[in-house]
């Protein structure tokens, strides 16, 4: 270590000093956070409500919006704060636990998604069979495999990561903490942590994007050859809106991971597409391209009406 002193917290450097933009900042993320939160729960809640809705994909869909609940009550919060506070810091063992949960959080959805447009393969291309395909204890299995294998992922890079030194000035220049952040301010080896996190990632991105690509290859196929338009414009209205998500999170997600961390503004607006912008959408993209999801949402309302009435 020689004469390297270790730091115990590390600096936010992300925001801009101008007290107007910061307020500004914090307005926009604050209406960010309650979209999120309301429209996730709101989800979440119809699908409870609604018993025409507790099938594989609503199933799933549930899922992705309490990932999504968790993903932003981890990173927009402390945004918040530190748009608020004079000092924007986070001590190191703060920075290890979120850098933990951003990774696992992240993992899962992408491998929810992935498990989503399997779930829509089952559905168009083996109708007759997607009962069998799709049983409840499976649907369940390939939750919590989700689930399992994200937070084992990001255990092991996270553990790698607990065993570096940070020395002289941590400042990360990024809004939360995250994993490759963390690699520029150590004074250890992170060869090794670089190694692991890189190919952990390309075999967990590369195995949900090739089943997200194997399956929407049979499903476009298979929509062609309807001869139903009115099945064919169906099929592709529920497809659209999942292809939406899946474009817009792993294409943001891979940039941010495959890149060198450099601290440019890049890498910043990567991270806010998938952790913060992402979670925010898939509400709206899924309710507003959905039939099914606006007519229970319409029907719960009611309810809640004519209750207080």
């Amino acid at each position: 270590m020689g004469n390297l002193s270790v730091v115990s917290e590390f600096i936010f450097l992300w925001l801009p000093a101008d007290a107007q933009i910061q307020a500004t900042l914090f307005v926009i993320f604050l209406v960010i956070y309650v979209l999120t939160m309301t429209g996730n729960s709101v989800i979440l809640l119809v699908i409870i409500a609604d018993a025409r809705l507790h099938s594989p994909m609503y199933f799933f869909l549930g899922h992705l919006s309490f990932v999504d609940l968790s993903y932003s009550s981890v990173s927009v919060p402390k945004i918040l704060e530190n748009l608020m506070a004079k000092t924007k810091t986070i001590p190191v063992k703060s920075c290890l636990t979120q850098a933990f949960f951003v990774f696992a959080i992240g993992g899962t959805e992408a491998l929810l998604l992935a498990v989503m447009a399997y779930d829509r393969y089952a559905a168009i291309c083996h109708p007759l069979l997607y009962g069998q395909m799709m049983s409840n204890r499976f649907c369940e299995g390939l939750v919590f495999g989700s689930w399992g294998l994200a937070i084992l992922n990001s255990l092991i890079n996270t553990l790698l990561a607990v065993n570096l030194d940070f020395c002289d000035c941590g400042t990360i220049h990024n809004y939360n903490c995250e994993i490759p952040s963390l690699f520029p301010l150590s004074c250890s080896d992170v060869s090794t942590n670089a190694t692991v996190l890189f190919w952990s990632f390309v075999i967990h991105a590369s195995g949900t994007f090739l089943l997200v690509l194997s399956s929407y290859g049979c499903i476009f196929s298979t929509i062609l050859n309807m001869r139903s338009t009115t099945g064919r414009s169906k099929a592709f209205s529920t497809c659209s809106s999942h292809l939406t998500i899946v474009i817009l999170y792993f294409g943001s997600a891979c940039l941010r991971y495959t890149m060198p961390t450099s601290g440019s503004p890049m890498e910043t607006v990567f991270s806010l597409q998938y952790s913060v912008i992402t979670p925010m959408l898939n509400p709206l993209i899924y309710s507003l391209k959905n039939k099914e999801v606006t007519t229970a949402l319409r029907k719960v309302l009611g309810k809640c009406c004519h209750h207080f009435e």
